[in-house]
């Protein structure tokens, strides 16, 4: 059921984190918001691990990952919690995986990557962790896909992406994983490719109409968006740079073939490097930043119904380069950069009853 409106929202601020990160893993599980990694003040990558207790709303320490490590991947399966790549102390990308075991509070390794990655996406789906695309210790853009066998603890081959790319978003929908964006080295990828898990194969679909770093990406009832970013200047244009947008384009998955939806449906801020969600039929894009000097604080959302953009109220703390989760009802932000690293946890949730 749609939501009605900006009034349909409201914030809901946690305790802050013990220690302000960015770049930081995060996961839910029976309750509990794992944040683990990170870049702290330093810039350097973390090994520190906590939980926030969404009941009592109390902050506890885990124990150290094995390898500390920023921007990786999480996967929850069961009671264990999978983090996969990143990169290391010396900016280097990492094989190793490593499990957090909720129930006795330690780390197990894993069977570590074929190849060292950074900015691999990862998708769950019946127990299974499909692992796609990367960076590795070349910097150039990886097309593999793994995929990890618990029982067995190892990773198998599956068929490479058409378009090797490493940051990309990634959604399960039906028997398919969905694969759009991501970027080859200092270029944004305008590719969108789906693979079907069954037949084990690839389908190239078109491509985004236009090229944006730092965009924000979300699926909701069958439909594909495209917001905002860094509009990149085309190859002959010389002297024009790069510049926020609030682009909006739309994929529809049963029509096969993108929109790019008319000024009068554009976002009502640029907007790059921020949160994007599905909550209660609305996309909704958090902070970020634009053309102001400092983090945006703006929140607004498309009403999937209304086909409208309506503002919501601003983020407690004004921030980018968030971690994000959807719980629920509640869209968590997490860390980021405020003046530095941050420590903030708030989360966009539905007001009750909506």
């Amino acid at each position: 059921m749609a939501a009605g409106g900006g009034q349909a929202f409201a914030w809901q601020v946690f305790p802050p984190m013990p220690t302000c990160r960015v770049y930081g893993t995060v996961a839910h599980q029976d309750g509990h918001l794992l944040v683990l990694g990170g870049c702290g003040r330093a810039g350097l990558p973390l090994d520190t691990a906590e939980t926030l207790d969404m009941a009592s709303h109390t902050w506890l320490a885990l124990a150290p990952l094995p390898t500390a490590r920023a921007g990786a991947a999480a996967v929850v399966l069961g009671k264990q919690v999978l983090v996969v790549g990143g990169v290391d102390e010396v900016q280097s990308p990492v094989a190793a995986v490593e499990a957090f075991l909720a129930d006795e509070g330690r780390w197990e390794r894993r069977a570590t990557l074929p190849q060292a990655a950074m900015g691999v996406a990862t998708v769950e789906r019946d127990g299974m962790v499909y692992a796609l695309g990367g960076m590795g210790s070349d910097t150039a853009p990886q097309a593999q896909v793994r995929v990890y066998e618990p029982r067995r603890d190892c990773w198998l081959s599956l068929p490479s992406m058409p378009t090797p790319c490493y940051g990309a978003s990634t959604f399960l929908h039906g028997n398919k994983i969905y694969v759009l964006g991501g970027r080859q080295g200092k270029l944004p990828v305008t590719a969108f490719e789906a693979f079907d898990l069954e037949a084990c194969t690839w389908t190239r679909h078109p491509s985004l109409p236009s090229r944006r770093a730092f965009a924000g990406c979300a699926m909701a009832e069958g439909s594909v968006f495209s917001l905002g970013g860094l509009q990149q200047p085309g190859p002959h244009n010389f002297y024009s740079r790069p510049h926020f947008v609030n682009t909006v384009e739309m994929f529809d998955l049963e029509h096969g073939s993108w929109t790019k939806l008319p000024r009068s449906l554009r976002m009502r801020d640029k907007r790059a490097d921020f949160v994007v969600g599905s909550l209660g039929g609305h996309i909704v894009a958090i902070g970020g930043l634009g053309n102001q000097p400092c983090p945006l604080g703006s929140v607004e959302s498309f009403s999937l119904a209304r086909r409208r953009w309506e503002a919501l109220p601003a983020m407690p703390t004004a921030r980018c380069s968030c971690s994000s989760l959807q719980a629920g009802s509640r869209l968590f932000v997490i860390g980021g950069v405020a003046e530095g690293p941050s420590q903030a946890v708030e989360a966009l949730c539905l007001r009750d009853g909506v």
